[in-house]
């Protein structure tokens, strides 16, 4: 596994309406090696682009602070209208910790950028969220508060004097607040009204500050205060979520804007939902909803497997399959076409090129493996023929989950499904990882080797390769072994209809550990390693055993089954 240190940024411009002005801002973000510039989705009607970049830490900062800086140039804050509350022409810019970094560390970066901003660019700057430097403005919304309008007095206070940067009302580029925070999911829900008073009166329903509270529970009632003269307040359906209602000109409709700060806490169709139901109860319908930016792959599994057991159906099904699911029960494509490729933070950074079998159609990979190539070899159609095999199984599940009589049992099947896909994602992922494993063989072979040190060097190469080699099938056949339990559980409580389809699963399975298992004894032959080969084949032997065993166990009772 990679070591290497990623984090996002998720940069707010207050510019949504001039394409050049937008290109020019993101192009010196990708000016940047290492960086990636993965979003960019501009709003005309709140006149603001969320772009979303990832890379390692120093690259990150560097690309933001040329971002920033450009911004700057570009976007005149004394002009600027919309519908979104802003401060600065780079309204914000967080720093999310992605991969092998904690939110300490993203701090520090975050304080990082924020002082250059601060010095070199002289732009007033706040931190915020876990950045914060005093309580009082760890919350946005607070920070934010009096916007750009109330910027220059806001300046004039001492109690709101800048973190970095001049106390300086600077009216092109007003403000930036800068900080680090967890992943938050921008989410619009879509309402058919136009009335923003009843679309706040959702939002108040949902979000977690809720409304305050008023005497006799009128709309127009006094304030309800505590002894200290605070306003009481009723706190609303769903915690870490933050919600506001708008008129957006654009589609002609009000929405529920929202900002989802704890997916764990209140994930994306929790948050929906409830919207559904507290607007439902005020008479007005939910329409469908809107991303805004990227997503964590996980919040649209969440959601299709959730909408999914809400119609007792099984959740054993394909990852694309799943997404379609949640993309559909959400209406994330009423506003326009949704393509998970490019909302998906783990499809946008997935390099296809490290993955050139599995992404083949089956024409290609046969063609690919016909030809004069030595890979992909036995070892990649071991693991791809034990794909198959555990797909069969899967499809049994499915099959008995929806099979008429059966609905009590949809859950078991759905468990078994579940499973079954979990271990057809892992053997086709060993589809391209055997050929890697042959690819490094090769590249230590054409290290050089006139010197001692280089034939040291080129030995320690060869001999990780090898090792690699042969661990690889050793997973190919632990992983196949793995599907037996799902084949056999169909064979048993399956759809009767469907279980030869069991038994050819189970005669892939096979296939594919003793494949494996051919790969494990020629890549041990001429290592010299004793101890590490007599350790590796006497493992594959036991596999190979067991396997054998299983799978004429699973085809005797399937021969006796279906024989007429």
């Amino acid at each position: 596994m990679s070591s290497r240190q990623l984090i996002e940024c998720v940069p707010n411009f207050s510019e949504g309406r001039d394409p050049e002005v937008i290109r020019a801002i993101t192009d010196e973000i990708e000016k940047v090696s290492e960086v990636r510039l993965l979003n960019v989705d501009p709003g005309k009607a709140t006149n603001r682009t969320v772009v979303t970049f990832v890379g390692p830490p120093e690259q990150v900062i560097e690309a933001a602070y040329l971002a920033i800086k450009k911004a700057g140039e570009l976007i005149d804050m004394s002009l600027h209208s919309g519908e979104h509350p802003r401060m600065g022409a780079t309204d914000v810019c967080p720093l999310i910790p992605i991969a092998n970094i904690d939110m300490a560390e993203t701090v520090r970066y975050a304080k990082k950028l924020a002082l250059r901003v601060g010095q070199e660019l002289e732009i007033p700057v706040y931190l915020y969220e876990e950045a914060a430097q005093k309580p009082d403005r760890r919350n946005l919304a607070i920070v934010r508060s009096g916007e750009y309008e109330g910027l220059e007095n806001k300046l004039k206070d001492p109690n709101w004097a800048p973190d970095h940067g001049p106390a300086k009302f600077n009216a092109n580029t007003g403000a930036t607040v800068i900080g680090a925070r967890d992943f938050l999911v921008a989410y619009n829900i879509n309402l058919n009204t136009t009335s923003v008073r009843r679309a706040n009166a959702v939002a108040f329903d949902v979000r977690e500050n809720g409304r305050v509270k008023r005497k006799g529970d009128s709309i127009k009632g006094p304030i309800e205060r505590d002894k200290d003269g605070n306003a009481i307040r009723v706190p609303g359906l769903l915690k870490s979520v933050k919600a506001i209602g708008w008129y957006i000109e654009e589609y002609g409709i009000a929405q529920i804007s929202m900002n989802l700060t704890d997916i764990n806490t209140t994930p994306l169709h929790i948050a929906f939902d409830a919207v559904e139901k507290c607007a439902q109860k005020r008479g007005i319908r939910v329409t469908g909803s809107e991303l805004v930016g990227l997503v964590p792959k996980k919040v649209l599994i969440q959601a299709g497997e959730y909408f999914l057991r809400k119609q007792n159906r099984s959740v054993g099904v394909s990852e694309e399959e799943i997404i379609k699911i949640a993309v559909r029960s959400l209406g994330l494509d009423e506003l326009g076409p949704f393509d998970p490729k490019e909302k998906v933070i783990e499809y946008l950074l997935d390099d296809i090129s490290n993955k050139p079998l599995i992404n083949m159609n089956l024409m290609a990979f046969a063609d690919e493996t016909a030809s004069e190539s030595p890979a992909p070899g036995g070892g990649s159609i071991s693991a791809y023929v034990g794909a198959l095999g555990i797909s069969l199984g899967t499809m049994v599940a499915n099959l008995s989950s929806h099979k008429r009589g059966w609905d009590d049992k949809w859950e078991f099947y759905s468990e078994v499904a579940l499973q079954g896909q979990k271990i057809k994602d892992e053997l086709l992922h060993l589809v391209d990882e055997d050929t890697q494993a042959f690819n490094k063989i090769m590249s230590a072979i054409k290290l050089p080797k006139a010197s001692a040190a280089e034939k040291a060097n080129r030995k320690q190469a060869l001999d990780n390769a090898t090792e690699y080699a042969i661990e690889i099938p050793l997973r190919v056949m632990e992983t196949a072994i793995k599907g037996y339990q799902v084949l056999e559980e169909m064979v048993s409580q399956g759809n009767p209809a469907s279980i030869s389809d069991a038994g050819v699963g189970a005669l892939c399975a096979h296939t594919a550990v003793h494949g494996a298992y051919m790969n494990v004894l020629i890549n041990c032959k001429d290592y010299d390693n004793s101890a590490y080969v007599t350790s590796a084949t006497s493992k594959a032997k036991a596999l190979f055993d067991e396997s054998a065993k299983q799978k004429e166990s699973i085809v005797q009772r399937v021969m006796e089954a279906i024989t007429p």
